[in-house]
């Protein structure tokens, strides 16, 4: 019997999971350094959709100390990537909700301390090891920043060129269309399409305060379409941080969740995923203010 291999990745998401990596790792914190590695781990609590990196304890270059006092309660944001996805836990979930027994530590260093930035989980595969908060310190993989949270090594972005006609309205208002869009192909989210701006009607779009990071593409900054209630922060743009990214650098793309897209002729069917609508959501979830009014985990 075949299996699907999206089904074998989404089926570990309860469970806790980890894999090396073989780059060097290194983070640092207000300018001292917290670890120089070559033996880091990539580790996902259980639940969690997004890596983040374990460190040999004895290769610390700082100090590990029993919190000096209770963090606050660590909300917990419950996200499904689709419909037939099991319930996990939004990246916006802090560092100190975690899901597997362990320790949470501070992180000292000669001039400053990260409260709870450290945590040694209680598991025999990752024995000698501490979790650190990507938040809380900055990093380099070699010698490039990276942002967000470590790259995955299973998920992949693969960006093609297209000569397909691309249409993207809203509330019968065609804001886009093109025959020269990117297509960017993402491990278990839908195809994306991204429009050169000439080809997209900036003059009803306004800039937006809202900026994300994503640790494959940069910083994205969006916009908004004031002319519908659904407008707003409908497309995006990202900055020219990521070489890897170069093909998308300056385009537009729109959420496929919120818009109607029509390719070849064919209006296509809204995905339902973390970024959709809250009234198209199961859980609730809004996307833009990140508030769950549903407790969390519920599918």
């Amino acid at each position: 019997m075949a299996t699907k291999l999206s089904g074998v990745i989404l089926g570990t998401f309860p469970q806790l999971r980890y894999e090396p990596t073989a780059k060097r790792i290194r983070a640092s914190l207000g300018g001292d350094a917290v670890v120089d590695t070559l033996h880091a781990y990539l580790v996902w609590e259980p639940r969690r959709i997004t890596p983040i990196f374990a460190v040999p304890e004895e290769e610390l270059l700082a100090r590990l100390a029993i919190p000096g006092s209770l963090g606050a309660d660590v909300p917990e944001f419950g996200v499904k990537l689709s419909a037939d996805a099991p319930p996990s836990l939004d990246p916006r979930t802090g560092f100190g909700r975690h899901t597997t027994p362990g320790e949470q530590l501070d992180v000292v260093t000669g001039t400053t301390t990260a409260p709870g930035a450290a945590f040694r989980p209680d598991d025999p595969d990752l024995s000698g090891y501490v979790v650190l908060d990507f938040g809380a310190f900055e990093w380099l993989e070699d010698d490039e920043e990276i942002i967000g949270h470590p790259r995955d090594p299973f998920h992949r972005v693969d960006i093609r060129a297209s000569s397909v006609d691309v249409q993207i309205a809203l509330d019968g208002v065609t804001l886009a269309s093109t025959n020269g869009a990117q297509l960017l192909y993402e491990t278990l989210l839908p195809v994306r399409y991204y429009i050169p701006p000439a080809d997209v009607r900036m003059d009803l779009m306004e800039e937006s305060p809202k900026r994300t990071v994503c640790p494959y593409k940069g910083e994205a900054s969006y916009w908004t379409y004031p002319g519908s209630e659904s407008g707003r922060n409908v497309a995006w743009s990202y900055d020219r941080r990521f070489r890897d990214a170069a093909q998308i650098h300056g385009l537009v793309s729109f959420f496929n969740e919120r818009m109607d897209v029509t390719v070849g002729g064919v209006l296509q069917p809204r995905p339902v995923t973390p970024w959709s609508r809250p009234q198209d959501r199961r859980d609730g979830f809004d996307p833009d203010s990140g508030k769950a009014p549903r407790p969390a985990g519920t599918p």
